[in-house]
């Protein structure tokens, strides 16, 4: 009974502390998003005629009531879309859910004559200014198509709630009015405009109210988000590109991936000491880093330290996607995070690399038959091609792409025959007697990056669809065969998600959840190509260089792969803004860290 007091006590103290700092966050979002839901009922039910508060409504102006309903409307909805921002420690959530509360808890005193509704309004002030410090995060990157998307959804959101309010009142229904002249009567209140639907005595004026609040919050949040002042995504500048590129010449050979650090539309933090950098994307509130950190393995702690203070400054989720084992181990000691194997990166020995041998008889026969059939093959860097056939070679990888968009994040640099990348490799495949096509006697592409002074790392593989299956076979054993001109020892092909997984479940002895897990990845394979990637890897005999994703809590990871496969091309949210809202393109944004100082998985490939 003694060991049982202390902990009550302790128990009792901490109900009275309240909960962490770090926790308020979190809680204020959800209880900010049942306020809401408390405004947006006030706003749209009729008042009680048998509250106690009756008898003083009766003495307020005839208007105040459907003001009051619409007010009350109004900032339910308002603190229902503030609601996740307050979760992520948003500045402008907290200012904004700051002047709302007071005047959703008036409204619902006014009209529904709700003491306990508008004190519960009024008590979540006291969280949120007392713990105003936990709101400090600043703004994300944004984009063109949220102004778009907003106004669907809320015009969507508008035109169900419209007809809620519409049906609310049936005892003051004029008639039976039918679903048609519902939703015709929400949509003229929408623009403020009188409709079909009549109601006896105010309660017209309360409908008509709400419905043009819901019509002028869904135009006034598109302007806002449309027209707000720019805080563009951060990309990546030409000093940053020169100090990476200055990093990789001497610690390029460490990470197959250091290379495709360079794409311009990442950003980048560097250590204090500048030896060493992260470079990341923004997407959906994720802060996604590919790779391990590029620069001296000593330096890297800074790097991620300036990583992560980044993240927390704005309240992203920090991931990192394709990582090596060491990078892991770097990433999980010096940050808390959690390290998972995402799948097997295969890399090529040069010197070891034979067609010889019943391993390779299957690759061999195929390369032999594409050979008679009269394709040759070219391997060159990329300073040693004529522009013009470069901007063939561009024209080519574009129009036989196979997808709207551009794949790659992680493994794919986004550009070819960029005259800083001079020293990539490209291997095309010709036939001469063919019938000459757009794009002349040109079949097929690889595209290498740079891996050090003595590597290559496989970017893209593109070939037109007209030409003989195997082009992407001959290319990687024309390019393997000519690496010792190019002083290449290794090279890095593709990247196989899951690839252990998948060779276990098919081996003898497997067990049910093993085999299981593996019949769900050939299933995915159908869209993903998580089975094709690996046997076509599979076929030049590599070795497995295990990649892993850092992640924060076991919960963040459907976020992080949602980002992933945004960031990677496969979930395209991106939709196209009229020419009169899109805005001017403005120059990078600075890091957190840079203002601080001066004021203070998978790549793009197409297997055959």
């Amino acid at each position: 009974m003694s060991i049982g007091v202390p902990n009550r006590s302790s128990r009792v103290r901490q109900l009275i502390r309240g909960p962490r700092p770090e926790a308020v966050p979190a809680l204020v979002g959800r209880a900010c998003a049942l306020v809401g839901l408390l405004d947006v009922a006030a706003g749209v039910f009729p008042r009680f005629r048998h509250s106690r508060m009756h008898t003083l409504a009766e003495v307020l102006p005839g208007a105040l009531g459907p003001f009051a309903a619409a007010l009350s409307l109004s900032a339910g909805v308002l603190l229902l879309l503030l609601a996740h921002g307050l979760k992520r420690s948003k500045r402008r959530a907290w200012r904004a859910a700051v002047a709302l509360l007071p005047a959703g808890a008036v409204a619902q005193f006014t009209y529904r004559h709700s003491l306990v509704g508008a004190l519960i309004s009024v008590a979540l002030l006291v969280p949120l200014l007392r713990h105003r410090d936990q709101f400090a995060a600043l703004p994300d990157p944004r984009s063109r198509w949220r102004a778009l998307a907003n106004f669907v959804l809320m015009g969507a959101g508008s035109l169900g709630l419209g007809l809620v309010i519409v049906s609310a009142h049936p005892g003051r229904l004029v008639g039976d009015p039918s679903l048609a002249d519902r939703i015709s009567h929400v949509l003229y209140g929408l623009f403020g405009f009188e409709g079909p639907v009549d109601y006896q005595g105010n309660t017209s004026w309360t409908v008509a109210f709400s419905l043009g609040a819901l019509g002028l919050l869904t135009a006034i949040t598109t302007i806002y988000l449309a027209f707000r002042p720019e805080h563009p995504a951060a990309r990546l500048t030409e000093e940053d590109e020169v100090r990476l590129r200055a990093l990789l010449d001497k610690h390029g050979r460490r990470d197959s991936l250091g290379h495709f650090a360079l794409r311009r539309d990442k950003a980048v933090v560097f250590s204090p000491s500048g030896k060493a950098a992260v470079t990341y994307r923004v997407v959906s509130g994720v802060m996604l880093a590919s790779g391990d950190p590029i620069g001296d393995v000593e330096a890297w702690p800074g790097a991620i330290e300036r990583f992560m203070d980044e993240a927390k400054a704005h309240s992203w989720t920090p991931a990192v996607m394709g990582c090596s084992e060491t990078g892991g181990e770097v990433w999980t000691r010096e940050t808390g995070l959690d390290a998972l194997e995402l799948g097997d990166e295969a890399v090529v020995d040069v010197a070891d690399f034979s067609l010889a041998g019943r391993a390779m008889r299957n690759v061999r026969q195929m390369v032999k038959r594409i050979e008679r059939a009269g394709y040759e093959t070219r391997v060159r860097r990329v300073r040693d091609i004529g522009e013009g056939e470069l901007e063939r070679i561009r024209l080519a990888a574009e129009d036989w792409r196979g997808t709207d968009t551009e794949r790659g994040f992680s493994m794919a640099l986004g550009r070819i025959g960029d005259p800083t990348d001079g020293d990539c490799l490209i291997a095309t495949a010709h036939k001469a007697d063919a019938e000459p096509g757009p794009y002349g006697d040109l079949k097929a592409i690889l595209h290498f990056v740079p891996w050090g002074p003595d590597g290559a790392s496989l970017d893209l593989m593109r070939r037109d669809r007209s030409a003989d299956p195997g082009m992407n076979e001959l290319l990687i054993v024309a390019s393997l065969q000519a690496a010792p001109r190019f002083d290449v020892a290794r090279v890095s092909l593709n990247f196989a998600m899951f690839r252990s997984a998948l060779a276990r479940g098919e081996k003898i002895g497997a067990g049910p959840v093993l085999r299981a897990w593996r019949g769900l990845l050939v299933f995915l394979s159908r869209w993903f190509q998580i089975e094709s990637l690996y046997k076509f890897n599979a076929k030049f005999q590599p070795r497995w260089e295990p990649r892993f994703v850092v992640y924060r809590a076991s919960g963040d990871l459907p976020r992080i792969g949602f980002a992933a496969m945004q960031a990677e091309g496969f979930v395209n949210l991106a939709l196209p803004l009229p020419r009169f809202l899109r805005r001017r393109t403005s120059a990078a944004r600075a890091c957190a860290h840079a203002v601080a100082e001066h004021t203070m998985a998978d790549r793009d490939v197409r297997a055959a």
